[in-house]
């Protein structure tokens, strides 16, 4: 009997690409596979705060008594990740009867259907769920979402989260053309949920053409608060006194006010309490979104890999307070638009540890040492190569002093690499016995 590694090795030799946007090929299958989930379905699109928006979801839901499953991608470091049930990534060996519905689908009729990675596990997980007696999906799309294949479900509500410019050999080199892409998992007659402040007139466009029912942040719901607690406002209900979430960054108030409007819109069928909202935004976690690990020096966590998400990251670094260095440990792939990474991250930035990664797809750490040379104009900053980010870690933490911070950041990969063995805590050397 297959394990998880051989059908995840089999599905990497499928199809000649990575990614190959269409839903053909997964509708197929899942015609041949009967496929339905028979629970409301929550989709979850945009360029950054897909996972952070699903994971309050998912925390509040289950708070309020429902068994939730949500799939989200990449993972960081095992991939039963993507497929959370109840909160809790899924067993491996709950998967393997999906595995093979799916390719026994596939291959029918003497017809073989061609499909990704992506394709394929997306279909295991949406088998597994439909097999879950779930009371919610909550889906989030991998890349766009008219092509991606988490578009094969029809959403009861759709959130559409912040639009900004990543994978532009894909989704086109402008907000405008992003958001059209984004804009394909909205459902006519249903709740759109727009949480991005100023979305890009695409997304609007295509909500009004198709008569959804459009919540917009400003217009439908809106927030505001103190240093202390926060208020939401939507149609007819308020939420006041509310703490933050538990999720650190500025960031996080603007995907849980689409959070709060996704539930406001599900109310007649998945009715939530005050209290469950209460308690899942304090119970709510999610590795590699700004995860702060106290140590000496102090370690910060975040898959921060485009120039919209480093800002961010730049932003909540720089609330943080004073620190006498800032490491930075750094892989990213090569198609991403590194010079305002740069840019943004540089000031705050006193040493860097560039990483290769174990992906093809991934800049060699070298070449990020090259461009980060080209664009840096600091005199008093040294950066090094290193062959994977666990060697960069250890390099970083051997350098620092124990007053100062280490933030790993950059692709899954980078981050998903110190978490392999579990969450780091960090000694400074002077720090530790016999020193």
């Amino acid at each position: 009997m297959k394990t998880l590694a051989d059908w995840l090795a089999y599905a990497e030799q499928l199809h000649s690409k990575n990614i190959a946007l269409g839903l053909d090929r997964v509708q197929a299958v899942a015609r041949r596979m009967g496929l339905a989930l028979d629970c409301p379905v929550v989709t979850v699109a945009g360029t950054n705060g897909k996972g952070s928006t699903c994971a309050m979801l998912e925390a509040i839901l289950g708070q309020a008594g429902y068994r939730t499953g949500v799939y989200s991608s990449p993972h960081l470091v095992h991939f039963e990740e993507r497929l959370r049930l109840d909160g809790v990534p899924v067993q491996a060996e709950a998967l393997l009867p999906h595995f093979e519905k799916v390719e026994a689908a596939r291959t029918a009729g003497g017809e073989a259907v061609s499909l990704t990675y992506f394709e394929l596990t997306t279909l295991v997980i949406l088998s597994c769920m439909a097999a879950s007696g779930l009371d919610v999906a909550i889906l989030e799309v991998g890349l766009g979402g008219r092509l991606d294949a988490v578009n094969i479900v029809d959403a009861d509500c759709a959130v559409i989260t912040s639009v900004d410019i990543d994978h532009v050999e894909f989704l086109g080199t402008d907000r405008e053309s992003i958001g059209a892409e984004k804009a394909g998992i909205l459902r006519a007659g249903r709740p759109a949920i727009v949480s991005d402040p100023v979305p890009p007139r695409s997304v609007v466009a295509r909500a009004e053409e198709l008569g959804a029912d459009l919540w917009l942040s400003g217009r439908d719901f809106t927030v505001s608060g103190d240093k202390q607690q926060w208020a939401w406002s939507g149609r007819g209900r308020r939420y006041a006194g509310l703490a933050y979430p538990a999720l650190r960054g500025a960031n996080q108030l603007i995907n849980a006010a689409g959070v709060l409007a996704a539930l406001e819109a599900l109310r007649p069928r998945l009715p939530v309490t005050a209290q469950a909202i209460r308690q899942g935004f304090a119970a709510v976690e999610l590795p590699g979104r700004f995860q702060i690990v106290p140590g000496q020096p102090a370690l910060v966590l975040d898959v921060a890999h485009n120039p919209h998400s480093a800002a961010a990251l730049a932003e909540n670094l720089d609330a943080m307070g004073f620190y006498p260095v800032t490491h930075a440990v750094f892989g990213a792939m090569a198609d991403k638009e590194l010079a305002p990474i740069f840019e943004r991250m540089g000031p705050l930035v006193d040493r860097w540890y560039f990483t290769d990664l174990p992906t093809p797809r991934a800049a060699p750490a070298a070449d990020l040492l090259r461009i980060w040379t080209a664009l840096n104009h600091r005199r008093d900053t040294a950066a090094s190569v290193h062959a994977d980010p666990m060697a960069a870690l250890a390099a970083a933490t051997a350098a620092a002093g124990p007053a100062d911070r280490i933030v790993v950041f950059g692709s899954f990969f980078t981050v998903g690499g110190v978490l392999a063995h579990g969450v780091p805590r960090l000694t400074a050397p002077h720090l530790q016995p016999g020193a």
